[in-house]
């Protein structure tokens, strides 16, 4: 299909969501056309709800044997470390036959951390690099940005829980930049995570307290405001004086100024939500602590439609943390090198427990959460759980431990094992996932087609 286009640029840009990238529009990509000419369809369920999507990835692998559902279908038995999870199992699908093939090697040696890590969003295999060259792909949560960011206040959340290096080797010659983040805005663009759940709360609800939030809001935008007029009065006067060449810088400082003009009406469409509760002091000493503060402020984010997007790894790839509080002294990394000894994998077993029960946590927020239609947030997500690793003696990158949970507005088949009895991209499932969001895409990342019965 072939769509003539012609408009002025401000007006254009102001009639279909200011918060769109300059650059996305004046390339106008094909996402980009996606976006103005089906933008009543994307991200809504079919009763006009929010549809949400996050990714929250664990590390390192899993103890197979506990993970595995016995059964397909309806009619299965859920694996010991789905314990936790047992009282949702109407709520969420497991998934046996996913693939990241472009986290394996192919031919540049070790670093499956760092591949695993880089892939799992984008299904591209990463440029092995330690030095600023590093590419990847774009991964999912950034695609749906691309197409659905102007929806919400906040384009889209990356939250951490541990910090690392940003710089450097972190994998067998893989840049610290694949290992520690997920989400990728382009092949060179990493975002990076926020690990501090104050700045997060505050990125939700502003600082300070309830009144000062609103006050320190508004006149941030009155102080912008300002300064843009005085800045567009004086460049017109300036613009009659000035040569060609001049002419063009100055028209490129007005494209960043215009960008900024964009940044403020989105903030003026979407005021920030109100809530009493306190800002966190900072990170909690306890582990489970600190991650169930996080998966609350995301469901939060959830609730008042501040985001629909969000990845959230409860572990950077490759973490070798300790569980004293589990018994367990020894790191994640160094068990997940089994050896296939039964004691190490019984130290897996337990962590892999206590990731789940996180989870559980966090779909009884999200269950728990309502929308003015009276269903649940969690019937109107999809939340995806898991790594680009399966075993992690043998950085297994097929047969991947991986959960899709929430109802997708009404779209996914809960309940149920899922047995492909073969290998199958995972960027199939992401596809599927972009379409129920009203983006629609030929291919993404090492994609070969759909999962038909999703």
């Amino acid at each position: 299909m072939t769509i003539q286009y012609k408009f002025h640029r401000r007006k254009f840009l102001r009639g279909v969501g200011a918060c769109l990238a300059l650059p996305a529009l004046e390339a106008f990509s094909p996402l980009a056309r996606a976006v103005a000419a089906e933008s009543s369809a994307l991200a809504t369920t079919s009763a006009g709800m929010p549809l949400r999507m996050a990714f929250l990835m664990v590390p390192d692998g899993v103890n197979v044997e506990h993970w595995r559902p016995q059964g397909a279908g309806a009619d299965y038995q859920l694996g010991k470390t789905f314990a936790p999870l047992a009282n949702f199992k109407d709520k969420f699908q497991i998934f046996t036959g996913f693939e990241h093939n472009n986290a394996n090697d192919q031919g540049d040696g070790g670093g499956d951390h760092a591949r695993a890590n880089a892939a799992f969003l984008t299904g591209a295999h990463p440029l092995k690099t330690a030095g600023a060259d590093f590419r990847n792909g774009v991964s999912v949560d950034q695609m749906a940005a691309q197409a659905i960011g102007d929806r919400t206040r906040i384009k889209s959340l990356q939250l951490g829980s541990e910090r690392g290096r940003l710089t450097g080797d972190c994998d067998m010659g893989y840049s610290c930049a694949y290992q520690l983040n997920l989400s990728w805005a382009s092949p060179t663009l990493p975002l990076a995570p926020e690990e501090n759940p104050r700045a997060v709360f505050e990125q939700i609800f502003g600082a300070g307290a309830p009144a000062q939030r609103q006050r320190n809001f508004l006149a941030r935008q009155a102080r912008r405001q300002s300064i843009l007029d005085m800045v567009n009065e004086e460049t017109k006067a300036m613009h009659r004086r000035l040569g060609s060449n001049d002419r063009h810088k100055l028209g490129e400082y007005l494209d960043s100024v215009r960008s900024v003009e964009q940044q403020i009406e989105c903030a003026e469409r979407f005021p920030l939500p109100t809530t009493d509760r306190s800002p966190p002091a900072g990170i909690p000493e306890a582990y489970q602590e600190y991650l169930r503060l996080m998966l609350d402020l995301l469901a939060i984010s959830f609730q008042t439609d501040s985001t629909r997007l969000a990845t959230f790894p409860l572990a950077r790839e490759g973490s070798d943390r300790s569980f004293p509080e589990l018994g367990i002294n020894e790191g994640h990394h160094a068990l997940s090198h089994h050896q296939n000894k039964t004691e190490n994998l019984e130290k897996i077993a337990v962590i892999d427990h206590f990731y789940m029960e996180q989870l559980a946590y966090f779909l009884d927020r999200l269950e728990t959460l309502k929308d003015p239609d009276g269903s649940s947030v969690l019937d109107n997500s999809m939340i995806v759980y898991g790594c680009a690793i399966s075993d992690g003696n043998e950085h297994d990158h097929s047969d991947l431990p991986i959960v899709l949970a929430g109802g997708g507005g009404g779209t996914l088949a809960t309940g149920r094992h899922v047995d492909f009895g073969r290998d199958v991209p995972m960027t199939n499932l992401y596809l599927s996932m972009l379409d129920r969001l009203g983006i629609q895409l030929d291919r993404f990342g090492d994609s070969t087609g759909r999962v038909a019965d999703l």
